[in-house]
């Protein structure tokens, strides 16, 4: 039997703004295996950034809590890497430097300085950014800027991978040429992955799993869904595949239904 990797058990959280209190999210139960791909989808407001927040350390769960292979997760750490929507790349750093002070944060006393730029090297590499090494932030373009945000993430060597709308603010074409990356990524590491989206088509492309959330406040999980499509995957023989589209409908479906309820309330 497998042995539960990333566990978020019984999660609450409520946020309180003077004598008013929201409950932003209720009753939250996942099991997380190790090397898995899941996303989480759900409209706005739902609290799915809350909920990757709680993974990341970065705010606490007001009942519940977060496991990482068995430890209580209750702070930020490097075997939790976040790539937020937004790049966060320092701009007065050049492309490299932005990726060796996340190298050197977390290797620096087990890695001698030419395994650090090695290292350093190796991640740039794997998101396609080493030509561009020398450059700064401002000298490169969007897309560009979440490979360096996601190569610093996996420079950490983080246990589990932790994705906050990461293309949401890209073009469709970067997006999709991100999205092949980020599938190649996980193909060739085998990393565990979570991932906020409200993309149906990005959710059934990249995920093992999806995870769907009820609409806010007090959201919960409304269903799980198993994605059986075999890996690697490639986005254009999968545009008839009947698993795909039938994954794809589940999903639009759950979102629809959710929407004409808040509608109606």
């Amino acid at each position: 039997m497998t042995k539960p990797y990333l566990q978020i058990q019984g999660v609450e959280k409520t946020f309180k703004r003077g004598s008013q209190e929201t409950i932003v999210l209720k009753d939250i139960d996942l099991t997380v295996n190790k090397g898995e791909f899941v996303s989480i989808i759900g409209h706005s407001g739902c609290g799915k950034s809350t909920l990757l927040n709680i993974v990341a350390g970065l705010i606490d769960a007001t009942i519940g809590g977060v496991l990482l292979e068995d430890r209580e997760v209750n702070s930020p750490g490097p075997d939790r890497a976040v790539v937020f929507q937004n790049h966060s790349l320092l701009p007065w750093l050049t492309v490299y430097d932005n990726v060796s002070l996340a190298v050197n944060k977390v290797f620096s006393g087990t890695k001698s300085r030419a395994e650090r730029h090695a290292w350093t090297l190796h991640n740039l590499d794997l998101v396609q950014m080493t030509h561009a090494k020398d450059k700064r932030p401002g000298e490169v373009s969007g897309g560009m800027k979440q490979r360096v945000g996601i190569a610093r993430a996996l420079a950490m060597e983080p246990k589990v991978l932790l994705l906050d709308e990461p293309f949401g603010a890209l073009d469709a074409l970067t997006r999709a040429h991100l999205q092949d990356s980020v599938m190649a990524i996980h193909q060739k590491l085998g990393n565990t992955v979570m991932m906020i989206t409200h993309d149906v088509d990005e959710a059934v492309l990249l995920s093992d799993r999806i995870v769907m959330m009820t609409n806010g406040p007090a959201a919960r999980i409304g269903e799980i869904l198993d994605v059986p499509l075999a890996r690697p995957r490639k986005r254009l023989e999968l545009a008839g595949n009947q698993a795909y589209l039938k994954c794809r409908q589940r999903v639009l479906e759950f979102l629809y239904e959710r929407h004409r309820f808040v509608e109606a309330a």
